[in-house]
């Protein structure tokens, strides 16, 4: 066989084994399409179990964190299902852009996170656990905290903490206007109100509506993720990196959880996105986790 027919064939079959093995998936939620990236490791079944991924604050399922830690957990034999938050855009893939208006909630993601469970039941899995990043491991402490029933185990990646005088700290120094003011605006609006010009999140001079901003603004100590495991039913691994200084309180305030069921590990060195051989790291402890629940 000439050498450019064997070097496509071999190509042909590379690409027919990875297609086996990956494939964007969808589903249907409140009339949006949402995708996910699944990922079966070798030799497995969705009837083996999975691990469903949830990214952070206005991401997306193929930023380097997320994509790396799917990589090694499918090569450790770990299946997974990598969802992308809609954030109210149908068939959403990459960043959220900040020009595009904001509707979406910090609470949407436990009612997508509860279809996509219900769409891997459907599809025959077996026991669902979950990781979550940041926002995203905080939101995935509130869906094991809504649906106990559902969840084996979860990993929090440098999930987010709170607490109110923080949070209208941070607003301040971040966009030199005060928070408690713009929540007072935003909460005498209701579904149909929307503010512009409206500082959010990490979006400057955007358009808002007023319910998506008392969602992600309102205190509430479910935000506080450490508040959640305090109480949780669920076996829980949290890891923390040693130069976080996004969630910079994390590892203090974990040391004060005495719940038997939550695990804390802190990798020195590592910041808020764990790269390079942290991730190799984290994957490790994953798996370890994971097979001690077995």
């Amino acid at each position: 066989m000439p050498y450019s027919v064997l070097k496509i064939s071999s190509l042909l079959l590379l690409l027919t084994c990875q297609s086996l093995s990956a494939q964007e998936v969808t589903t249907t939620h409140n009339k949006l399409l949402l995708n996910a990236e699944l990922k079966l490791a070798e030799g497995s079944t969705l009837a083996d179990g999975v691990l469903l991924l949830t990214h952070g604050t206005l991401a997306h399922n193929k930023m380097e964190v997320i994509a790396t830690l799917q990589d090694l957990l499918t090569d450790a034999g770990i299946n997974t299902l990598a969802i992308n938050l809609s954030l109210d855009i149908d068939n959403r893939h990459g960043m959220y852009d900040c020009q595009v208006p904001h509707q979406h909630k910090h609470s949407d993601a436990i009612d997508e996170m509860n279809t996509w469970s219900q769409w891997l039941k459907s599809q025959g899995a077996g026991d669902i656990s979950l990781m979550g990043h940041s926002r995203g491991g905080n939101q995935t402490a509130w869906f094991s905290d809504s649906y106990p029933d559902q969840v084996k185990s979860q990993i929090l990646l440098a999930p987010a903490t709170w607490n109110e005088a923080a949070e209208q700290n941070d607003y301040k120094q971040r966009y030199n206007k005060s928070l408690a003011e713009i929540l007072t605006q935003a909460q005498q609006g209701d579904d149909n109100t929307w503010m512009d010009a409206t500082n959010f999140i990490y979006c400057t001079d955007s358009r808002v509506k007023a319910t998506s901003f008392v969602n992600y603004y309102s205190p509430d100590q479910r935000f506080d993720t450490p508040y959640l495991l305090d109480k949780t039913s669920t076996p829980s691994l949290v890891i923390s990196g040693s130069e976080d200084i996004t969630v910079s309180d994390l590892a203090e305030k974990m040391a004060n959880i005495s719940n038997p069921r939550v695990e804390h590990i802190s990798i020195e060195g590592a910041d808020h996105f764990f790269r390079d051989l942290y991730a190799d790291d984290v994957a490790e402890f994953i798996v370890d986790f994971m097979e001690k629940q077995q």
